[in-house]
């Protein structure tokens, strides 16, 4: 027997062809839209089985917001989130908002079939496999990335960060002191405060690591204040 459905979705398109779709095998569309808002006052008043409700961004604060509705006022009503290949984070939202079930929005239609068959049933409508993944990304996150330059940037002062441009631009002492209208010695200073910063023993090993890290790149932007006095 068919399945009371009304599908939601951001895409109009996409929910009046999945509509299309779950009809020609039999199951009842009651509604097929795309409401920026309302969502959850067109299911409460059409008061399907079942609720398919694709969303793009599932991790997004407030998403959920409409099946936290729909379940508060029509509890009996099951939703199945239709998403895209979500972070645990955005598994952990649909299913915190009360919905029963979350496809992936790739599914084929036999899927997506089986998930309105779970959620009328009253039972959980979610793939092992995605269930499995989310799982193992919330025990092994993935590393974030190490900003070794933003890293390094935070331990030199700004007259620090344009000594370095200017030593990693092959710059002398006499030439970084005249770019920058210093004294030698303070130039010396401040190239020695660097490696210090830095924990290298030169100058080529200075030039070395900003360019390796890209801390060049991201000290760009400070080079245009030389003028000045120490």
């Amino acid at each position: 027997m068919g399945v009371r459905v009304v599908v939601v979705d951001e895409h109009r398109l996409l929910a009046e062809a999945l509509a299309s779709a779950l009809k020609l095998r039999g199951h009842r569309v009651l509604a097929a839209a795309a409401p920026a808002a309302g969502a959850a006052e067109l299911v409460i008043n059409r008061a399907p089985e079942v609720c398919l409700l694709g969303t793009a961004t599932p991790a997004q604060p407030g998403v959920f917001e409409p099946v936290v509705r729909i379940k508060r006022e029509r509890p009996q009503i099951a939703v199945v989130v239709l998403g895209p290949v979500p972070s645990p984070r955005g598994i952990a939202a649909a299913f915190a908002a009360g919905a029963c079930g979350y496809v992936r929005q790739d599914e084929r239609i036999e899927g997506v079939e089986r998930a309105l068959a779970k959620a009328r049933a009253g039972e959980v409508a979610i793939s092992p496999q995605l269930l499995q993944g989310a799982f193992a990304e919330l025990l092994n996150p993935a590393a974030q990335p190490d900003d070794e330059a933003g890293r390094l940037l935070r331990l030199l002062t700004p007259r620090e960060v344009e000594v370095l441009v200017r030593v990693a631009e092959g710059e002398d002492t006499r030439l970084i002191a005249a770019g920058m209208a210093i004294a030698p010695s303070t130039a010396r200073t401040h190239v020695q405060r660097v490696l210090m910063k830095l924990g290298v023993g030169s100058r080529l090993e200075a030039a070395a690591l900003a360019a390796r890290t890209g801390l060049l790149d991201r000290a760009a932007p400070a080079r245009p204040f030389t003028a000045g006095r120490d």
